[in-house]
């Protein structure tokens, strides 16, 4: 057991030295390659977070190889390799997401990236044709999206918390000059709060409230 706790140690996370850095280090020279602008990876040519999301799923599956001596070990129970998983694959996954402005596309692919590495614990394939929701039962893990969402909640409750002269805040009074491109505006940070606020029945004054919180 000191091995496979030692196992757990050495895949978690390691704790953010520079949460909240606003400095902008470039990628790249050439104009379609990602940049990072604080913990977020964006595409130079139309600013979306694909580099990100590919860059948290490569992530996620080195930290699982390097538990896979114990994910993979069929002589540990079920509810054991759930437990590591919860605590040294999953932040990696989740590691600066509460600022996503997530599209279902990147749920998608991260919650396809989640379950194959839950069937490769439990020993299986799609080939078994077992539901996904078995083996998260069996592994007592719940979906990547909805602890995304729980992460991003979290975070808008602390943002919220803050007073109006915090730099967090004074962001939501920039006004950006310019024109804005034809078709459908991109979904923002505030519209995904608005709607996942809306599909739990939950009210913004809450966040102020620590008891019901």
């Amino acid at each position: 057991m000191a091995g496979f706790w030692a196992s757990v140690f050495l895949c978690r996370p390691k704790p953010r030295a520079l949460a909240g850095s606003t400095m902008v280090v470039a990628m790249g020279t050439r104009g379609r390659e990602p940049f990072r602008e604080g913990n977020l990876i964006l595409e130079r040519s139309n600013g979306e977070i694909d580099g990100d999301v590919t860059h948290r799923t490569q992530a996620g599956w080195l930290k699982w190889r390097a538990a896979t001596g114990v994910l993979c070990d069929k002589k540990f129970l079920n509810r054991l390799k759930g437990k590591t998983f919860r605590v040294a694959i999953r932040p990696s996954l989740l590691y600066g997401k509460e600022c996503w402005f997530v599209k279902k596309v990147f749920e998608q692919r991260m919650d396809v990236t989640e379950l194959r590495m839950l069937r490769w614990m439990c020993g299986h394939t799609m080939i078994d044709r077992i539901r996904n929701q078995d083996f998260r039962e069996s592994l007592g893990v719940a979906p990547l999206s909805t602890k995304m969402r729980e992460n991003i909640l979290r975070w808008f409750r602390h943002v919220q918390r803050k007073t109006y002269d915090a730099p967090v805040r004074r962001i939501e009074s920039i006004i950006l000059e310019g024109k804005r491109s034809r078709g459908r505006p991109r979904k923002t940070w505030k519209e995904r709060i608005k709607s996942d606020l809306h599909d739990l029945h939950l009210s913004q004054d809450l966040t102020r409230d620590r008891v019901s919180s």
